[in-house]
């Protein structure tokens, strides 16, 4: 077997032939491997125990500082926010809200559309209405106011009389009985004396006789009540009187006038 080791390691002897350490120097070995092991841990904490100890001051002011900073802005920001907030209010509060109320009034104001009051309407004053108003038609009147009669239309003494006799103190004023043109105003003949004729243009004339006087002319237009002459006792009369005729269609077609008047609204107790 020795012949198939090398040259170089044949003097060398086996291990088997190296002396052991005793147990007390190994005891020794162990503990100055533990102690040097504590000794390097200690230093290696002792290090980072130290470095960290020389830094966490100087990294927790700088954070302090920046939370600080923030802190100060975000109040800043805060305050102003919160003053313009103020200022906006402080504008818009006249129009913002005045609605509101009245929003809530109203919504319980009303809690049905059956309460709710009918607005009332006030009437309107009716506008005047121009109407073309018509004059009212004349009326007829007596010819001679207050006068008392004397004789009515019918015979007497065997011929017609044909009208009625009015009589007055003479120089009464005589009245046209309605409106009319005048026909005649002269002596009619034949007993009548001054007389004045008007044509009321509605197929009736009127005949006033016995005048003392005409204040109309022939073509004259009067109306009713107007004065066409005075009272007398001119052609064949008895007495200051007026005989007063109504003909119908023509003249002397003479009807009774006391019917015919009383038709028109004038009474004469005939």
């Amino acid at each position: 077997m020795q012949h198939g080791i090398p040259r170089s390691t044949r003097n060398i002897a086996p291990a088997r032939h190296r002396r052991r350490a005793s147990a007390r120097l190994r005891v020794l070995r162990t503990t100055a491997v533990a102690v040097a092991g504590v000794t390097l841990a200690g230093v290696v904490v002792a290090a980072v125990t130290g470095g960290s100890h020389d830094t966490a001051p100087t990294g927790a002011v700088d954070i302090d500082r920046q939370a600080g900073a923030e802190a100060s802005a975000r109040a800043e920001a805060a305050a102003r926010a919160e003053a313009a907030a103020q200022a906006g209010r402080s504008v818009r509060t006249p129009a913002s809200t005045s609605p509101t109320p009245s929003a809530s009034v109203s919504a319980t104001a009303q809690p049905s559309a059956s309460a709710v009051p009918k607005a009332i309407t006030k009437p309107t004053a009716a506008e005047p209405t121009l109407t073309k108003t018509t004059a009212p038609a004349p009326a007829w009147v007596t010819p001679m106011t207050d006068a008392a009669i004397t004789s009515c239309y019918g015979p007497r003494w065997g011929v017609l009389h044909a009208g009625i006799d009015f009589a007055m103190p003479a120089g009464t004023p005589v009245r046209a009985a309605y409106d009319g043109t005048v026909t005649k105003a002269s002596d009619a003949g034949d007993g009548y004396g001054i007389s004045v004729v008007v044509d009321h243009g509605n197929g009736y004339l009127t005949h006033y006789a016995h005048l003392s006087t005409a204040k109309v002319g022939l073509g004259a237009q009067v109306a009713a009540g107007d004065t066409i002459g005075l009272e007398g006792s001119t052609g064949d009369s008895t007495g200051p009187h007026l005989h007063f005729e109504v003909h119908q269609g023509q003249l002397w077609n003479q009807i009774d006038p006391a019917p015919f008047l009383r038709a028109r609204g004038i009474d004469l107790a005939c």
